[in-house]
């Protein structure tokens, strides 16, 4: 994910050029990880840039902060505002928006209860997660030895930063692997998620994917996935997922904003299906990507446009 390092970021309320954008050393998020983050796109549409499911990004940004005790000091509105004028102001047709909302500087120790929470909102060019080539060849995943959080350690349905240290660490065991990413077990060896993904299985026309008591992120895209899953007739069962269905599982796809609908090749070294992206995966992919690059009717809303 290449930074421009040019640009404009919105801080605290005001645009400031990219290079100046900066945070004191004892600030209270880079030494305990108390911040949330989202990651959003706008894609580049005939009718001008988009951004996919604002609201509801920007609602879990809220709501993550609520579980965390991170009280925002925008309103919902003014941080959605801000999001748009963010993509308009860099004169982005297509972009990956990262808020962040962090404890920033105060004192230091553990509690950061006098600890303001600052919000940045910054914006760059992002094409395909996994390159292009993978959306019709798919990627190459691999169990990781790391587990994901158990439900009383940390929360996973908040996207906190603290939260992807254990991300790293799978994609990074992954890499040395000679895998593009690695699939997360929960607590129980359940399957969870990827480093930055969720996981989908496709077993006799039926798809199978972790629920959301799986110490998974509950994903906007595969919220979206899910709707249009169903509205092709196919069941979606969430559930469960034993490690043994990835190496029996006619088609496996991963979601994500960044991943959008991507098919996996094979887990373990173990070829899926035929190895090569199978038909539900190919036609829930064509869907969402021709949803949000605008050559399909957004029929359930989820564009926003920036340009009035």
């Amino acid at each position: 994910m290449q930074l421009p390092g040019t640009g404009f970021i919105w801080f605290n309320g005001q645009f400031v050029p990219w290079a100046d954008a900066k945070v004191h050393v004892a600030t209270h998020a880079l030494h305990y990880g108390t911040a949330i983050f989202e990651g959003i796109r706008a894609y580049a549409t005939p009718k001008g840039p988009a951004i996919v499911g604002l609201k509801e990004h920007v609602d879990r940004l809220f709501q993550s902060c609520a579980i965390c005790e991170m009280p925002i000091k925008y309103s919902n509105a003014a941080v959605t505002e801000a999001i748009v004028e963010s993509v308009r102001k860099n004169g982005y047709e297509s972009c990956y928006i990262r808020p962040l909302a962090y404890r920033g500087y105060a004192q230091l120790g553990v509690d950061p209860t006098n600890c303001p929470v600052d919000l940045a909102i910054a914006t760059w060019p992002h094409g395909a997660h996994f390159g292009d080539e993978a959306r019709a060849k798919g990627v190459k995943l691999g169990v990781s030895s790391w587990r994901r959080m158990a439900p009383d350690t940390h929360p996973a349905r908040a996207k906190a930063s603290a939260n992807y240290l254990n991300s790293a660490l799978v994609i990074g065991e992954a890499r040395r692997h000679g895998y593009d990413d690695g699939i997360a077990l929960d607590v129980d060896g359940f399957v969870s998620e990827g480093s930055g993904n969720n996981v989908f299985l496709v077993m006799g026309g039926m798809i199978h994917t972790p629920s959301v008591g799986s110490s998974i992120l509950s994903g906007i895209t595969r919220g979206y996935v899910i709707r249009l899953a169903k509205e092709r007739g196919l069941e979606v069962r969430e559930e469960r997922v034993p490690r043994e269905m990835l190496y029996t599982a006619d088609e496996v796809f991963v979601t994500g904003t960044a991943a959008e609908v991507t098919p996996v090749a094979s887990v373990d070294g173990r070829k899926v299906g035929t190895g090569s992206r199978g038909p539900v995966t190919t036609a829930l992919q064509n869907e969402y990507l021709g949803i949000v690059s605008g050559k399909i009717p957004d029929r359930h809303g989820w564009l926003s446009f920036v340009r009035s």
